[in-house]
């Protein structure tokens, strides 16, 4: 692997990084040299992270959807690693069902992971990234957040999750202006990903059925999900902020929605 310019030493915090995209992502950002703290629900996955991901700094539990346990976290990063450079808001949620059946207390859980999560987790990354340095210039950084093909095409069966995705390319366009330019943002879009998750919503022949429907024939690897993070944080990707990027293997090119 030829490594990305400026990722050597950064400190980078991944949320949801203990499964998935975000484990991949984690691990990406190790094998590039950085200095990497993944934040997740305190289940056995998150327990054992450092076994599958040498070379992590930390490991630290929180729910994203309370504010009270992000800020805690964030001060675990201050402590452990001084701050942080490269922030990548990955943590979410989805429930498969039909948008008559959802009940409210699954709607909010959905928007309060996917939506409230990225807003308490990004705006701590934020305030850190615009403070002072000694000579009065921010310190700077990159803000990533994962967003989804469901948020810039219609999805069946996922009313809450493409609700709270479509909701996250507006914080991020605004972050961005905000927040340049010494902080860029940008979302990434993955389509269908062989993640935990998406096995434990899909059946083997709903999965096959999808790779049929897609111009590449096959769902994405997290690895390379976690390509387009590094990339996007390095120094390679500077003039690009404020976007929404897809890598979805020609899923929105056509009308490919999920069924």
């Amino acid at each position: 692997m030829t490594r990305m310019r400026g990722l050597a030493g950064k400190r980078v915090v991944v949320t949801g990084g203990s499964s998935g995209i975000g484990e991949a992502t984690a691990r990406r950002f190790l094998a590039e040299g950085a200095r990497v703290a993944i934040v997740a629900l305190p289940d056995d996955a998150l327990r054992t992270a450092p076994q599958r991901l040498p070379g992590l700094s930390a490991a630290l539990p929180a729910d994203v959807s309370d504010r009270a346990q992000v800020e805690a976290a964030f001060g675990e990063i201050d402590r452990l690693l001084g701050g942080l450079d490269i922030f990548i808001a990955n943590a979410g949620m989805s429930i498969r069902h039909r948008f008559t059946e959802i009940a409210a207390d699954e709607w909010r859980r959905v928007l309060a992971v996917n939506l409230d999560g990225v807003f308490h987790c990004a705006q701590e990354a934020a305030r850190r990234m615009i403070a002072p340095t000694h000579d009065g210039t921010p310190v700077g950084g990159v803000i990533l957040v994962t967003a989804s093909t469901n948020a810039l095409v219609g999805h069946p069966f996922y009313a809450d999750y493409n609700a709270s995705k479509a909701a996250l390319l507006a914080l991020v366009r605004t972050m961005a202006l905000e927040l340049a330019p010494h902080v860029r943002v940008n979302a990434v879009c993955p389509g269908y990903v062989l993640t935990p998750m998406q096995r434990a919503e899909y059946t083997p022949e709903m999965l096959a059925a999808v790779d049929r429907r897609l111009p590449v024939g096959r769902h994405a690897d997290p690895d390379e999900i976690a390509a387009l993070f590094a990339f996007l944080a390095s120094d390679e990707a500077t003039y690009i902020t404020g976007a929404a990027i897809p890598i979805d293997g020609g899923e929105t090119a056509g009308r490919l929605a999920s069924g």
